[in-house]
């Protein structure tokens, strides 16, 4: 193209015969402006015809990849420059290779072009080598990309990528030679690249489909795995991998130097003791003298150790660590290193993104302002709430060294779309199919205020609820909240069935006394209707029976909550705690008072033993206090997933056929679990249970009863999923037991 320019520049010059330019026009020239161009071509009306000037701007013209041809013509004098421009890129089609929208998006990302590109070979040749580099990382070779173009119109084109996806790769067999001490099971947890399985369509099941991108890290994920395992003379080669194109199938080789395990001998610390002192931090340490070494866990006391000492306020100290091996005896020294720095305070913190959401809302959910001495702790947890606002799609917590002593914080959100529609639902062996749906939005024109309508239906229970929500009135540690609700449950029993039907409202008030901890005040007035029926064939006397009623609940309930777990859906650290004192008698008829306190408490054994089990013990105690009227509705009750597994729902206090129970006062349930890793990659784990609770009208003692059994945990798309199998241990004739139940839902 460059020589054909030239050649065509000179043929021009011979009829550029006039001495003087009268005039320059530019026609079809929509991509550069007429400035570029006047400083491109560098001659003007006035100037002498130069034909070198104007053979080198035309070879800048074409420089500027815009144009496919340009056209000079002299009119006496009047000089014109035509260019014929490429043709824009309307809209790009990727076609054979991906389903989803979201994922083409992603893919015409990669390529480079998108709506608006200027089209030209040498890009669509080059989007094509990205798309076939894509599909041979993705295991397939032997892939064709072939390009389809539509004219729109003269200025532009629609471009498709068509795709035939070549043959998958899938590996047959995985061998790692020289692995003693790990197997494949262990590797598969780390390695993209993986053996197929047997019914390989099953969700946790391998499909041995061949990553290539992946190949040179997975050598490195299984040197880190050896190192989290003691191993620290451990080498892994990078892999060969032997394909058999007749088959399209290929074995896969690793070859590993395992050396010998390392046990952790000694561990020292060297820091200032004006700042922080050693022996402080010793007991903390994930690293277990005697214990077999884990990088892992020396990378998470790294960390540790650099939060102690910044947050005493030096933001800028490192933490090197040392190993001194003893390879005669297996054993490593760890030595940490800590270099301090200067002090740092915050010099402002700088907010930006946030179209909607009000600047004192970010700032209140922010552990820091200017003046403070800098805190890691309250950095870090400034990021976790503001995620945990749900007002953003993403936040950016950053740093920003002004000074030798002083940083900004900057934040950096983007807006996510607060309001809502939800559904979702559940299974239980007593409520059978659960839907729950909703109508939220979480920040109500930016202000951080709730507004939500929700409801919940089962078989044998619908709520529905309105409430509005404000977790910082006036942007301090209070919250408050207003809740409207119509619920009806069915409570069935061997003797009879009561229909519960309630309405009312709530008032809560509450504040954040620590990190952990919160304390509230709540108020709630319910109009609440009982309807009894007894089966045909009761003997129940009718005098002995309980009668329909119709009530007023008015309970006015402070609280304590503690919740310092490190996950939400599977916590393996932690506590949950909380007490409440619900006093029913500020008007209404019913008159008690309710003591309720409850406390989940979760420990790894991966510290001890090494073994990703993980301890759960919960117990629960309820007091009920006759103070004038209990009405039926008021009853405590034991049985079910949430207090007594291996009996049904409610299934105590029991009725026997001839008598009714009064209401039960005191409630004691606890269970103790231990659960075990099954399929890690699927989330799915095993447990054994022993569940132990008692009831009865005015001893705990009156009823005491027992279960044990198993529980098959999977932490799914649609929420935790159970299944249990329970065996009632001590059941009398006339208990309500259950030996399976189904849980979606809800946890331990």
């Amino acid at each position: 193209m460059k020589n054909k320019v030239i050649l065509f520049s000179l043929a021009c010059a011979a009829v550029l015969y006039a001495d003087t330019i009268k005039s320059i026009e530019y026609n079809n020239l929509n991509k550069i402006s007429q400035k570029i161009v006047d400083e491109t071509l560098d001659m003007k009306p006035g100037d002498e015809f130069n034909d070198f000037k104007i053979n080198n701007a035309i070879k800048d013209f074409y420089k500027f990849g815009y144009f496919d041809d340009i056209a000079v013509i002299n009119d006496n004098g009047k000089l014109q420059l035509n260019f014929k421009e490429k043709p824009s890129i309307a809209n790009v089609d990727i076609k054979g290779y991906k389903s989803r929208t979201d994922d083409i998006e992603v893919l015409k990302t990669m390529i480079k072009l998108k709506k608006g590109s200027m089209y030209t070979e040498k890009r669509v040749e080059n989007a094509k080598k990205t798309l076939l580099n894509l599909l041979e990382n993705d295991g397939y070779i032997n892939s064709v990309v072939e390009t389809e173009i539509e004219t729109i119109n003269e200025h532009s084109l629609k471009l498709i990528f068509n795709i035939n996806k070549g043959d998958e790769i899938i590996i047959k067999k995985a061998n790692y030679y020289g692995s003693n001490e790990l197997d494949q099971d262990d590797f598969d947890n780390v390695t993209a690249n993986k053996e197929k399985e047997i019914a390989s369509w099953w969700f946790g099941q391998n499909d041995g489909e061949v990553k290539i991108d992946q190949l040179k890290y997975d050598a490195r994920r299984m040197n880190e795995l050896y190192f989290e395992k003691g191993y620290l003379d451990s080498q892994v080669k990078q892999p060969f991998l032997d394909i058999d194109f007749a088959s399209n199938q290929a074995n896969l080789d690793f070859f590993i130097n395992e050396g010998t395990k390392y046990k952790t001998n000694d561990i020292k610390i060297y820091v200032d003791s004006s700042i922080v002192d050693a022996k402080n931090i010793y007991p903390e340490l994930d690293l277990i003298i005697d214990n077999t070494f884990n990088i892992k866990k020396l990378r998470r006391d790294q960390e540790f150790i650099k939060t102690q000492v910044a947050n005493k306020g030096y933001a800028y100290a490192k933490v090197k660590f040392d190993l001194k091996k003893d390879i005669k005896n297996s054993k490593v020294d760890v030595i940490y290193n800590v270099i301090p720095g200067k002090k740092v305070y915050i010099n402002d913190v700088r907010i930006s993104g946030n179209s909607r959401t009000l600047d004192r809302v970010i700032r209140r959910n922010v552990y820091l302002a200017p003046g403070d001495l800098y805190n890691e702790t309250d950095f870090k947890d400034s990021k976790s709430k503001l995620a945990r606002t749900s007002y953003f799609e993403n936040v950016k917590v950053e740093q920003k060294r002004v000074s030798e002593d002083k940083i900004d914080i900057l934040i950096e959100v983007s807006e996510a779309a607060t309001g809502a529609l939800t559904v979702g639902g559940g299974y239980g062996s007593y409520d059978k199919l659960m839907l729950s749906g909703s109508i939220k939005d979480t920040n109500i024109f930016g202000s951080g205020l709730g507004l939500g309508i929700s409801a919940d239906l089962s078989a044998n229970k619908s709520a529905f609820s309105l409430s509005l929500t404000n977790p910082a009135i006036n942007d301090s540690k209070f919250n408050g909240d207003i809740e409207v609700h119509n619920t009806d449950a069915e409570i069935s029993k061997s003797v009879y069935d009561l229909d519960k039907n309630t309405k009312g409202f709530s008032l809560g008030f509450g504040r954040e006394i620590s990190r952990n901890l919160r304390a509230g005040l709540r108020y709630k007035l319910d109009f609440i209707k009982e309807e009894y029926s007894y089966n045909d064939d009761s003997t129940v006397p009718d005098t002995s029976r309980f009668q329909d009623s119709e009530y007023i609940s008015s309970t006015l309930t402070p609280y304590l909550s503690f919740d310092n777990t490190d996950n939400y859906q599977l916590p393996r650290e932690g506590i949950k705690a909380g007490t409440s004192l619900e006093f029913a008698g500020i008007g209404g008829d019913s008159k008690y008072l309710k003591s309720t306190s409850y406390l989940k408490y979760f420990n790894s054994l991966n510290d001890y033993a090494e073994l990703d089990w993980i301890f759960r013990f919960r117990t629960k105690i309820s007091v009920l206090v006759d103070n004038g009227q209990i009405n039926q509705g008021d009853s405590l009750y034991l049985g079910g997933v949430k207090s007594l597994r291996g009996y049904s729902s409610y299934a105590f206090p029991s009725n026997t056929d001839g008598e009714v129970t009064d209401a039960s006062k005191r409630l004691f349930a606890n269970s103790v679990e231990m659960s075990f890793p099954l399929i890690p990659s699927a989330k799915m784990r095993w447990a054994l249970f022993y569940d132990y609770g008692m009831i009865g009208e005015d001893n705990f003692t009156d009823t005491v009863r027992s279960s044990t059994g198993a529980v098959l945990e999977w932490v799914s798309p649609l929420g935790p999923l159970q299944l249990i199998f329970a065996k009632a241990l001590d059941a009398e004739a006339d208990d309500e037991t259950s030996t399976f139940e189904f849980s979606l839902g809800s946890s331990f």
